[in-house]
């Protein structure tokens, strides 16, 4: 939840001390929010990691307790890559990292996510470590990677998006030596220093690319990492611009698949990961979503590997990628029949594509259920588990916001199971009974549906708000 704007004036002020000004009570600092996010290569029996900091204009960086962070802001994805004021317990501090009790956008009217829209041009950098000499991919191989052709980056955003955003004037070059072994980046044991590869590979760039253009930077590396990939926000000041860039960085089995490198640029647009309601804390068991699970029912490339499936209505929706027209909110209670919702990858749709059920208070407004329609079709999407409606509940506190429903006792630990696809004679009711989904029909694009909020009869009219 947003701090009231005299709470605000009062912490600003005092925005202009350092990072490292953090021993008095209660220290207010500014900075902007870099996340980043850290995910295991397949069959690693690695947890997902994130990391949050704020970056004052030098460059330094303090690290933040993410779970306080998340708490403090209530939707701390919105607020990726922006100016924030925190106020911060005072040290010392457990690991390093700060504990957050308030994080607010430093311009009050930035509280909602970004949008992304238009040209979103990313540079790829290809980087191979002083005492690495392997060249993974040829340059070519990365050029076509962001390509317009089908199965490519620009062609795979185009259609997520709608239309509304792509990547061309992407390009990549390389390959740059570091100056340094690959020990130094990464110690044995120890998390790559994404920080040091990040500066010394674009660096590596300089004389070579003019990065003004850009708004995104593929770091590849011809070594392992420390075993994960990872992508999100890096600040950093290139040709005269200061910004936190969408930011990957990618070790080689990062790039031999197109899905795990859509996953990171995700990340770079802001999005978090995506989950399943299995209760465990795994968050790549959602096959229906690139940003959870990246390898299954996925489409496969013989040069480009594994293909990436599109993201759920809900992230496309934070990315501003859904027409109002196409997004149905749900506020009051009674029963709707005979909704037409068609498939979210169809770009011309001309029904609702996205239903959003509220919840009663005291329910906070950041807690709802997101209805979609997903069928096999197109060439991203061709091998879903199958074709079903597809429900979320989203609650923006969580660590991963939006998580996909299994109706099965127990629910499955992988989401491709006939619990989390609602088909055509079969219903479901949310816990509380405040909200029953009933398939009645299929179409050439989707289904029809009945839907009804609370307990009310199924003959009540929606009395409040069907937009």
């Amino acid at each position: 939840m947003p701090m009231p704007m005299p709470m605000m004036r009062r912490l600003l002020p005092a925005l202009l001390l350092p990072l490292a000004c953090v021993a008095a009570a209660q220290t207010p600092v500014q900075g902007t929010l870099e996340l980043r996010w850290g995910d295991p290569a397949p069959g690693a029996v690695l947890p997902a990691r994130f990391e949050a900091s704020l970056v004052a204009a030098d460059g330094r960086r303090l690290g933040l307790e993410t779970g306080r962070a998340r708490r403090a802001a209530r939707d701390l994805y919105a607020l990726a890559g922006r100016p924030v004021a925190a106020s911060l317990e005072p040290a010392p501090w457990i690991g390093g990292l700060a504990p957050v009790d308030a994080l607010v956008p430093a311009d009050a009217s930035a509280a909602a996510p970004a949008a992304v829209i238009g040209a979103q041009p990313w540079v790829t950098l290809l980087c191979k470590f002083a005492d690495i000499s392997a060249e993974p991919k040829a340059l070519p191989y990365f050029g076509t990677m962001l390509s317009n052709s089908t199965g490519r980056l620009d062609h795979y955003w185009r259609e997520v998006s709608y239309g509304k955003a792509n990547v061309a004037g992407s390009s990549a070059y390389g390959w740059f030596t570091l100056p340094q072994p690959r020990s130094y980046y990464v110690p044995s044991g120890g998390s790559a220093d994404l920080t040091k590869l990040f500066n010394d590979c674009t660096a590596a760039a300089n004389a070579t690319v003019n990065f003004a253009p850009f708004v995104g930077i593929n770091t590849m590396y011809n070594g392992d990492l420390d075993g994960y990939a990872w992508g999100g926000g890096h600040y950093a000041t290139l040709d005269g611009v200061s910004r936190v860039w969408y930011t990957t960085w990618e070790p080689p089995w990062g790039y031999a698949n197109e899905a795990p490198l859509a996953h990171e640029m995700g990340h770079g647009f802001g999005l978090p990961h995506a989950n399943n309601s299995d209760g465990d804390s795994d968050p790549y068991d959602n096959p229906w979503d690139v940003m959870s699970d990246a390898w299954h029912n996925a489409v496969s490339d013989t040069t480009y590997g594994t293909q990436p499936k599109h993201i759920n209505t809900y992230s496309r929706d934070r990315l501003g990628w859904v027409d109002a027209a196409r997004k149905w909110v749900v506020r009051g209670d009674g029963t709707q029949r005979g909704i037409v919702l068609d498939r979210a990858s169809l770009a011309a749709s001309a029904n609702a594509q996205m239903i959003v059920v509220t919840l009663p208070s005291p329910e906070p407004a950041g807690h709802y259920y997101v209805i979609e329609a997903r069928k096999r079709s197109g060439y991203y999407e061709a091998n879903l588990a199958g074709d079903a409606v597809i429900v979320h509940e989203v609650n923006s506190a969580w660590s991963e916001p939006s998580r996909s429903i299994d109706a099965d006792v127990p629910p499955a630990n992988v989401s491709n199971n006939a619990g989390s696809m609602f088909v055509v004679g079969e219903s479901w009711t949310a816990p509380g009974n405040l909200l029953k989904l009933s398939v009645t029909a299929a179409t050439a694009d989707g289904f029809v549906l009945n839907l009804r909020r609370g307990n009310v009869p199924d003959d009540t009219i929606f009395r409040h708000g069907y937009e």
